[in-house]
């Protein structure tokens, strides 16, 4: 799986609470905002550290028509994954962004309890290896 630095929300992003990513990926701006005109984008949400101590974590990405994510939508989101899952290497099962975008885009991550360790890599990749022939 290839990752570029300027598509990546979290690069191996330690998560211990409800936390957004380090980045927000701009899409577009202006009257071309949606980049993917009905194809989704294909994507990746990585553990990278084991997770510990939380009970689960649900994954959510957003987009906004501003960096401040002020009156944020989401695009698609997870159910809650427990935390014995969220083992190095599991990929959360989002394995593509919707039409939708507002032209800033970035992921959440919803924990419930508090973790003592974990960390997740997420971002747009050019297209998925077999592991996603699932989902």
């Amino acid at each position: 799986m290839l990752l570029d630095a300027q598509n990546l929300f979290s690069d191996a992003q330690k998560i211990t609470t409800t936390a957004v990513s380090t980045n927000v990926v701009c899409l577009a701006k202006g009257l071309l905002k949606e980049m993917a005109f009905g194809t989704p984008i294909p994507f990746i949400a990585q553990v990278v550290e084991k997770f510990e101590g939380a009970t689960s974590v649900k994954l959510v990405v957003e987009t906004c028509d501003d960096t401040e994510f002020n009156e944020a939508e989401t695009l698609v989101e997870t159910g809650v994954i427990p935390v014995a899952e969220l083992v190095d290497g599991y990929k959360f099962p989002v394995a593509y962004v919707p039409k939708g975008n507002k032209g800033y885009i970035r992921t959440k991550y919803v924990v419930d309890g508090t973790a003592t360790a974990g960390a997740i890599t997420a971002g747009f990749v050019a297209a998925h290896d077999n592991s996603y022939q699932d989902m």
